[in-house]
Order: C-alpha cells, then structure tokens, then sequence
C-alpha cells in the first residue's frame, strides 16, 4: 500500500435521528420533561410536582360535562371598539389575533350542560384571548347565562381562568359588567338556586372582585394564583416581603376565602356531590 496515497476507506458520518415535534412537554413547575400522552391521561397535572397546566375553555367543559350534553349559548356574539382604541396595537387588531389564535369569539364559552346527568348552567373563561379579561361581551355571555339558569331554575357554574381584570381597551362598557354580572347572581341566589365558582390559575383583579368572589360555594385548584392586584406589584408598593405561598389556594383557604381546594380530577365528580347536596 502508497504511504502517502488515498485512503482505502470513506467516513460516514450519521445523522442524530430527529425526535418529532409536539411528543414531550417541559413543567413549568419542577422542569420534568412530560410525555405528552401521560400529561392528558393525567388531565394535564404533572405527576411529578403536581402543577396543574392551563385548559383551554373547551378542555375544561370537556373535562366537567357529560359528553354530548353541552348546548353553547352565544356563540357568535363579539365584542365592538366603542372607544376607538389605538396603541401600538388597535383594540380591533387584538382581538382579530386572539380570535384566530384561540378559535374564540372572546374570552369566554357559556351554555348548559349536565354533570353526572344533573343539569347545570356553565360558563368558561380562557386566559388564552387578551388574559381572559372580562369585556362586554364577557360580561354579557355571563349574565344571560345566569338569567337563563334563574330563569330554568338551574345550578349556576363559573369557572374562571383570568389574569386580567376588567377590560380597560373599552374604558367604562368594561367596568359595568362588575356589577352587572353580581346583580343577575344576586337575583339568582334570591331564588334559592346555587352558584359554585371554580378558581383556576389565574383568577385576578376585576374578575376576583366581582363575579368569581361571591360563589355560595369557592373552590379553586391547587398553588392557583388568586387576588386582585399580583404579588409583585403588591411588593414594590407596601416596601415588604409577602408571606410564602401569598395569594395561592392553599394560602387564602386558611384564611377563609375559598372553601376547599380540589384536584382536577377530582373536580366533576365534586361538582356533582354539590350539586347533588344541593339539589
């Protein structure tokens, strides 16, 4: 063999086999690395450290309600610009990029449904479209639905998933559904019917202080964030540290301002318990 002719053998080199997209998910919680399959078979908990992942509004009734049960009342309601809004972004062209990214009208599905074949009135937000912040369109899909649910004598059911509060792009219209959506739940408890909220993460400002906050029963999923104005911002303004755990479910439970804290797979079988006690 030539001391200094062509080598008598090629490299190869391989190619790292790729791994498909969308098989595993990271926990924002404890940074375990999920198999997406386990996560749904595990109603999107980690089974590590227990942090309960965002639903979507869909999910959530999917998850609470019987199947096929779920009639959706106004659907194709969407909200107006009645202030005209303009930013660095138009308040038309936030909500046309949140109704194409989530597939919602706004930031919330209502209707009736039945729950262990109890019949129930629901409505969902989903902090998916502009932090699941209540405009007039949420405001008003919430307050049909109780007025229907007192209407039918029905359970009223509200599950909120909110990090916004009122929905400030439409200045006054937005801050009246505070009180609009407590007076329909007002005339519905007059009527002897019952009205579970169900707080998820997270459940803040303008919804906390209005319909959220006066269920006869509150129960809210574990480590949700729940308060009016966030921790941080609370911080930089009293100068202090917050106690550990501050404005968590299971800080506020022992201080009284929810009733139980339950895991999400145990919650339909609860809500149907309630409503059976109820009942």
């Amino acid at each position: 063999m030539a001391l200094f002719g062509k080598p008598k053998y090629t490299i190869v080199r391989l190619k790292k086999k790729e791994i498909p997209d969308g098989l595993w998910t990271k926990c924002a919680e404890c940074s375990e690395t999920l198999y997406n399959k386990t996560l749904e078979e595990n109603f999107r908990v980690c089974p590590k450290c227990n942090y309960h992942f965002g639903l979507t509004a869909y999910e959530r009734i999917d998850l609470l309600l019987d199947k096929d049960t779920f009639v959706e009342f106004d659907k194709d309601m969407v909200s107006a610009d009645p202030l005209d809004f303009k930013g660095p972004k138009t308040y038309k062209d936030k909500l046309k990029q949140d109704q194409e990214v989530t597939g919602l009208k706004d930031a919330v599905i209502s209707g009736e449904g039945k729950i262990n074949s109890r019949g129930a009135a629901v409505a969902v937000t989903d902090s998916r479209f502009i932090m699941g912040s209540m405009g007039s369109v949420v405001g008003e899909k919430i307050t049909r639905a109780i007025e229907y649910a007192t209407k039918n004598k029905l359970p009223m059911i509200i599950v909120s998933g909110s990090g916004g509060g009122a929905r400030m792009y439409e200045g006054l219209y937005s801050l009246m559904q505070m009180a609009k959506t407590c007076a329909a739940l007002s005339y519905h408890h007059k009527a002897s019917l019952p009205y579970i909220s169900v707080l998820t993460n997270p459940t803040m400002a303008g919804i906390m202080a209005s319909f959220a906050g006066v269920g006869d029963i509150i129960m809210a999923e574990p480590n949700a964030l729940i308060g009016f104005t966030g921790p941080r911002v609370i911080e930089q303004t009293i100068r202090q540290k917050l106690p550990l755990g501050f404005q968590r479910s299971e800080f506020l439970l022992d201080h009284g301002l929810i009733d139980m804290i339950v895991h999400r797979k145990n919650m339909k079988g609860t809500l149907s318990q309630l409503l059976d006690y109820f009942a």
